[in-house]
């Protein structure tokens, strides 16, 4: 079983930052004999939507995205899982791109040109408008948000959550 999670996001526009701040916590908390294990979990940084995500995704059994999202339906620091199907907002945060299409239809692309693609992406989601800010600092209400958001990527990982 292969499994990659991403942190989406620009870490130099405020909030927008917050998939890579969670992904970064959570490539320091796996285990270190991971690369031994029957089970293989990567973590990467990506900033990217649509077609280049697409592609990185390719070899994977499963993938979780990490994201900043505005959909408002709660307060900014808000955290979401999501199947990626799920999404209430397909334009939504970095699963897509001004330049391409969606994740959801590239993913259809993708395995109707017989790409190996998980067949099961998730997206964990911190809730904020604040993704333009120039600034690598997050929001009280989104930098509060980390360890929840933390906790859902290592549960879902079937890892400890508290180190």
């Amino acid at each position: 079983m292969k499994t990659l999670v991403i942190g989406l996001g620009n870490p130099l526009l405020g909030d927008d930052g917050v998939g890579w701040r969670v992904a970064e916590e959570v490539e320091r908390r796996l285990p270190k004999s991971e690369a031994t294990s029957e089970v293989s979990i990567e973590v990467d940084y990506l900033a990217g939507g649509g077609l280049s995500l697409m592609e990185r995704l390719i070899g994977y059994d499963e993938a979780i995205l990490i994201d900043a999202i505005d959909i408002g339906r709660g307060p900014i620091g808000s955290v979401y899982r999501y199947a990626l199907d799920e999404l209430p907002n397909q334009l939504a945060g970095h699963t897509s791109s001004t330049h391409e299409t969606n994740l959801q239809t590239a993913l259809q692309v993708g395995r109707a040109l017989g790409a190996a693609l998980p067949d099961r992406v998730s997206v964990i989601a911190i809730e904020s408008p604040h993704v333009y800010d120039f600034t690598e600092e997050l929001s009280p209400p989104v930098a509060a948000a980390l360890p929840q958001a933390i906790d859902m990527v290592l549960q879902q990982l079937s890892l400890p959550q508290e180190v």
